[in-house]
């Protein structure tokens, strides 16, 4: 019994290890952190219920200046990364980038917090992130009734949170998102593309795809659905040690050739390595891509 307990069937280190029993172990992950009143930024946060079943929620954050704004915020909506299996809406990395974006920005956010896999096999969380977008356009919580203006929505995501939130793009294109929200903008921080052959993580956690000719891991595969993209402006953001530059450079150069009408820009911190602003918050660089991010979310998509 022991040794089947033990045995190992798929290493995928350093994010988690699957055993012969069907126990999953994840390797890497960061502490879960209640929502709060942030003392250093003024920012308030708290904990949704999404759905029961299946089981979603979010982290919404409100900045200071919401009670006493004379026009609604914009609202981001924020899919952090992990390479969609690791982390949290609810870890320290997460709620502490947010509460320095949010006070940066003056923007409401909502953190979406998705299952994950490989106990939930892509597309889960794409669907997950879909359902919260439908749950923003009805507005049933004060703090996005009241103080979000639906009319300027933004999507931001790190690593395979960039993936999601392209793909949710794109399907807000295709299928609407409903009369009462409009994606205008999205950023993606060190997106997480294949645009060669997948490698055996991405084949594992999601068993239903073709591989290279998958548009949700490779944007060029059909380069129609690119036209299709809901916001008009997007933010692609590459790290100059980044293993993954490369899939950010080749995203920004595949949506520009392509016939999607809107304005792509590409910016590089150089001499930085993977998400480096969650573990280096306070660094001048990080500093950099905050300011970066409020410019591009207070431009309302124009």
């Amino acid at each position: 019994m022991d040794s089947i307990e033990n045995e190992v069937t798929h290493d995928f280190n350093p994010f988690f290890r699957v055993y012969k029993s069907g126990r999953i172990e994840r390797i890497t992950g960061t502490p879960i952190i209640p929502p709060s009143h942030d003392p250093i930024t003024n920012v308030l946060s708290k904990d949704v219920v999404i759905s029961l079943d299946p089981k979603i929620s979010a982290r919404l954050y409100l900045p200071s200046t919401a009670a006493t704004a004379v026009a609604k915020l914009p609202l981001l909506i924020y899919i952090h990364g992990g390479a969609f299996t690791i982390e949290s809406a609810f870890s320290t990395l997460c709620h502490a980038h947010l509460n320095s974006v949010i006070a940066t920005s003056g923007v409401i956010a909502v953190s979406i917090e998705y299952r994950l896999a490989p106990e939930h096999p892509i597309p889960a969380c794409y669907e997950d992130c879909w359902e919260v977008l439908k749950w923003v356009d009805q507005a049933p919580d004060p703090w996005i009734k009241d103080h979000a203006d639906l009319n300027r929505v933004f999507l931001m995501g790190d690593s395979a949170g960039a993936n999601i939130a392209h793909n949710i793009a794109v399907r807000a294109g295709v299928d609407g998102t409903g009369p009462g929200l409009k994606i205008v903008g999205m950023a993606l921080i060190h997106p997480y593309f294949e645009f060669r052959q997948p490698g055996k993580l991405w084949m594992y956690i999601c068993p239903d795809s073709s591989g290279i000719s998958d548009p949700r891991i490779n944007p060029a595969a059909e380069p129609g659905l690119l036209e299709k993209i809901a916001c008009g402006k997007v933010q692609v953001c590459v790290a100059g040690k980044d293993r993954l530059k490369g899939c950010g450079l080749s995203y920004y150069e595949t949506l520009k050739k392509s016939d999607w009408n809107g304005d792509v820009e590409i910016m590089e911190t150089e001499g930085r390595d993977h998400v480096f602003h969650l573990f280096d918050p306070n660094c001048e660089d990080a500093r950099k891509l905050k300011t970066l991010l409020a410019s591009f979310f207070q431009s309302n998509g124009k």
